[in-house]
C-alpha cells in the first residue's frame, strides 16, 4: 500500500474513532474542507451543519460515547498522484451495545468519499451520506426516530 494510500485510509479510520469516542467536534472537523451531502437535502452541508446533526440526533451515554463502533470495509482506494486528489468507495457498519440492548448491527450503507492533498496533506474533501442501505434497532442510537 502507498504512503497515500496509507493517509487516506487513516483519515477514514480516524474518523470512526472519533465518533466511536463521543469526540463529535474533532470527527466533524475531519470533513472542514469538505462538501457534505446527506439524504433529504438539496444543498450540501458543511463541517458545522454536520456536527449540529449529530449533537441533535447521536445520544451520548454516561460514559462520553455513543456506545458504538463504525467498521470501514473493503475499500476500494483510487489515487491520482499527479493531481493530488483521490476517491474511496467503503462500506460501513455500526454496531451497538447498551445496557437494554444486546450487542448487534444498527445500520450499514456505503461511503462515497473524495480527497485532496494540500500542502502535501491529505484531507476529505466530498463526503456522499446517502447512501445508508440498511437500518436494525437505532433505538438506543438516535435521539429520534428514524422512518
Amino acid at each position: 500500500m502507498s504512503t497515500s494510500a496509507i493517509h487516506i485510509s487513516n483519515l477514514l479510520y480516524r474518523y470512526a474513532e472519533c465518533l466511536d469516542a463521543g469526540q463529535l467536534i474533532e470527527a466533524a472537523e475531519l470533513f472542514c474542507h469538505a462538501r457534505i451531502k446527506v439524504q433529504g437535502q438539496s444543498d450540501y452541508l458543511d463541517h458545522t451543519a454536520l456536527l449540529g446533526i449529530w449533537q441533535q440526533r447521536i445520544r451520548i451515554y454516561p460514559c462520553g460515547t455513543p456506545r458504538t463502533r463504525h467498521i470501514i470495509s473493503n475499500p476500494i482506494i483510487d489515487i491520482d498522484e499527479d493531481a493530488g486528489t483521490a476517491t474511496i468507495r467503503s462500506c460501513y457498519t455500526v454496531l451497538q451495545a447498551t445496557a437494554t440492548l444486546p450487542l448487534q448491527s444498527i445500520a450499514t450503507g456505503r461511503y462515497i468519499d473524495e480527497f485532496e492533498r494540500v500542502d502535501g496533506v491529505w484531507r476529505f474533501s466530498f463526503r456522499d451520506y446517502s447512501h445508508l442501505e440498511m437500518i436494525g434497532d437505532l433505538s438506543e442510537h438516535l435521539l429520534m426516530q428514524v422512518h
